[in-house]
């Protein structure tokens, strides 16, 4: 059984609600800053690889 980070889900969740929501763009200024946490998040190692993400989706 894969074990699912229960905050990466919170995140993917934030995401899609966020983009089904929004018809007009960010400002530079908000992308600059998701491009940063993007990056924050990465280095921190809180991701999945390729791999992981198809095994979630195939539990879908």
């Amino acid at each position: 059984m894969f074990d699912v980070d229960e905050r990466m889900l919170e995140k993917l969740e934030t995401l899609i609600n966020k983009e089904a929501k929004e018809t007009q763009r960010i400002s530079l200024k908000q992308y600059n800053k998701e491009i940063d946490e993007a990056i924050e998040d990465v280095d921190n190692g809180d991701f999945y690889t390729q791999e992981q993400a198809r095994e979630i989706a195939n539990q879908w």
